[in-house]
């Protein structure tokens, strides 16, 4: 692979070998796709995510190209040869394809995106940006976010090109932006994110004057759409450490405007210190949620981690005794997931979701050391539904005591209430609590037809089933009628 830019002979040929043999790997449907383009009299190459991670040796199967050919163009080339294509992001210059491609003895699927040279940038009321085509490679990279996704391999010849130092800046794990910062985010605000949420997916150092320019100018982020400044978000949290990126969204006022619970928690201290740093403790949690995962990150109960202590700067008290309190934040902080999420254009479900979670993080401490009945548990379990296993997740992290004593007991306690709800839920299908009568029989028992008072028995008999446990039909048939003829 020979180097368009001579200026780092030896930080190339540090990775070069691993480059290489990655891009020889996706090469059987690079070259192919790249002789295509070739043959209509075009140019094709390899860029930005795509060439960083073949350079650290982590390139996956979503392949990005970047072409002088225009979309329709690149329509005419793509059709015959891939197996599908899709062009909802045809008008900003993108279009994409899945190919299947022998690689050694496996076929192997690949997502591919081809977008036409462009430059784009945001008028200063709008929250599109204005896309116009370029006719060179050079002229497109300028315009990319950070020079280490400013670099391409021109193919088939595999001519590597990096015209603003993006190797140098590799080997160095810092995120710059190939013109001034101020030019980049004046471009695409969105790209402030983005520089928080590459740090905290790559483990890079932000360069300081792209932090000075992220300060500087953390309010143009609000004509960015919600959709937007979501996903980003997102890409951020389930990052291997999106307490990096989080810490420079607050540190630049730029988590002010896209999630301004965050750095509200960042409560000033008592003269006493007799409460914790609510702001520090949230990251401390997520990070303790993040190691309970099981099947990669899960977004849910990072959010809840994240978000769950949020209602605590509007609860806080300081009562007589010197004391910090609290009272209730988990129902505050509830309301105020809900609006965020909604505000930020989360799906219903995974608005209800997260904001469930925050409201039940707090009500396994009315445990103590085991004092809840069995009625307790079973409300416990029926409150959580489907979320009862994140919750036990959410509720272990939710512990960050430096007293050992304390953690451990802690600890010991939770392993009893999940022994308990294992025990219950053996004997009982506690995941799925219902009344020992259906509406059906109700009606029949009563002899009354459909109407409110079935409604009524039906939630008389479930707080039944929750406080005594499953009960024999005849039994539950005597508790009925005596519940019915106390109605009068």
């Amino acid at each position: 692979m020979s180097n368009a830019n001579e200026d780092s002979p030896s930080a190339l040929s540090q990775v070069q070998s691993r480059a290489v043999s990655e891009l020889l790997r996706v090469s059987p449907v690079a070259d192919e796709l790249a002789r295509r383009f070739q043959e209509a009299g075009f140019s094709l190459a390899l860029v930005g995510g795509s060439v960083r991670d073949a350079l650290l040796g982590r390139l996956g199967n979503d392949l990005d190209f970047t072409t002088d050919a225009r979309p329709e163009d690149v329509l005419k080339i793509m059709r015959p040869w891939a197996d599908s294509l899709w062009e909802v992001g045809i008008a900003f210059g993108t279009v994409g394809a899945q190919k299947d491609a022998r690689v050694g003895d496996v076929v192997q699927s690949f997502e591919i995106e081809v977008t036409t040279y462009r430059s784009e940038a945001y008028d200063r009321s709008s929250r599109k940006p204005e896309v116009s085509y370029g006719d060179s490679i050079e002229e497109d990279l300028v315009r990319r976010d950070f020079t280490v996704n400013a670099m391409a391999v021109a193919l088939p010849e595999k001519k590597f090109i990096d015209p603003h130092g993006g190797l140098d800046d590799l080997a160095a794990r810092v995120l710059r932006t190939p013109g001034t910062p101020e030019s980049s985010f004046s471009d695409d605000p969105l790209r402030m994110m983005r520089a928080a949420r590459f740090g905290a997916q790559l483990d890079f150092e932000v360069a300081p004057e792209v932090v000075a320019a992220m300060k500087a100018m953390a309010d143009r982020i609000e004509i960015v759409s919600a959709e937007r400044v979501r996903e980003e978000l997102n890409k951020l949290i389930l990052s291997a450490h999106p307490r990096k990126g989080l810490s420079l969204l607050v540190d630049t006022g730029l988590a002010d405007r896209v999630l301004p619970e965050l750095p509200a928690l960042r409560l000033e201290r008592d003269e006493h210190h007799r409460h914790k740093d609510v702001y520090d403790h949230s990251l401390i949690v997520l990070e303790q949620a993040m190691a309970l995962e099981e099947n990669g990150p899960d977004l849910t109960l990072r959010l809840a981690a994240l978000l769950h202590d949020i209602g605590k700067p509007r609860t806080r008290r300081f009562e007589e005794d010197g004391r910090v309190s609290f009272h209730h934040h988990e129902v505050v902080g509830a309301k105020m997931t809900k609006k965020r999420m909604t505000a930020l254009k989360y799906s219903n479900e995974l608005v209800k979701d997260v904001s469930r979670l925050v409201e039940l993080h707090l009500r396994f401490h009315g445990y103590g050391t085991g004092e809840w009945t069995d009625s307790a548990v079973r409300r416990y379990v029926r409150d959580a539904g489907p979320l009862l296993g994140r919750l036990h997740k959410l509720t272990r992290s939710d512990c960050t005591t430096r007293n050992k004593r304390k953690a451990t007991a802690l600890s010991r306690a939770y392993d009893g209430l999940e022994e308990r709800v294992a025990q219950l839920q053996e004997q009982e299908e506690l995941d799925a609590i219902r009344p020992d009568l259906d509406g059906n029989q109700i009606m029949k028992v009563l002899d009354i037809g459909p109407g409110p008072a079935i409604g009524q028995a039906y939630k008389f008999l479930l707080e039944l089933r929750l406080e005594n446990g499953p009960m024999e039909y005849d039994a539950a048939v005597s508790a009925l009628k005596e519940w019915w003829a106390e109605q009068g």
